[in-house]
């Protein structure tokens, strides 16, 4: 096994946003918290990828699955205008504060690396338009995969931060800034 630390910083969704989210998501619903359940009744969203602190649900957490729009935050923020670019998709949260992620032994890494899962790796620009995008298939050691994907993209000038999503149903997982 590889003690590698990762050279880039996968960032959750940010606090300020969680709290907002928490009372009304990016799509304008209001929390709709459940607890997670192994049997699937009302919902099986054990495994399921939390935004709020990289980590997977597990069975008895009080978790909502809110509208959330990254890059309509990071534009508000920058002054940037992504324009159609702008989406909104569906990501787990704890329906509570939870103190966001916690460093794993040995270092941080990548959330969500499971060697042979594809990932979609999308560029931006520091207007919010696509800047360009990568298919991901994560190797056995998942850091340094991660590590030369985000490094391509970085190399490229124009690219200030890059979306992390799982290839199936296009989730977002994290965001990578320029470093």
């Amino acid at each position: 096994m590889t003690t590698h630390t990762a050279t880039y910083t996968p960032l959750p969704i940010p606090p300020a946003a969680l709290a907002e989210l928490r009372r009304t998501d990016d799509s304008g619903r209001p929390l709709q918290p459940y607890v997670a359940r192994e049997d699937g009744i009302p919902h099986d969203s054990v495994g399921s990828p939390l935004r709020c602190c990289l980590r997977a649900v597990g069975a008895g957490e009080r978790v909502a699955l809110v509208s959330y729009a990254p890059l309509r935050r990071w534009a508000a923020a920058t002054g940037a205008e992504p324009g159609a670019y702008d989406e909104a998709g569906p990501v787990f949260i704890h329906a509570e504060e939870c103190g966001g992620p916690q460093e794993p032994e040995g270092g941080r890494g990548y959330p969500f690396a499971r060697p042979g899962a594809l990932r979609t790796l999308r560029r931006y620009d520091a207007g919010g338009r696509i800047a360009g995008g990568r298919l991901l298939e994560i190797p056995e050691d998942a850091e340094a995969g991660f590590d030369r994907a985000l490094g391509e993209a970085f190399a490229e000038p124009e690219v200030a931060l890059v979306h992390v999503r799982a290839l199936e149903y296009g989730c977002f997982l994290f965001e990578v800034r320029r470093p």
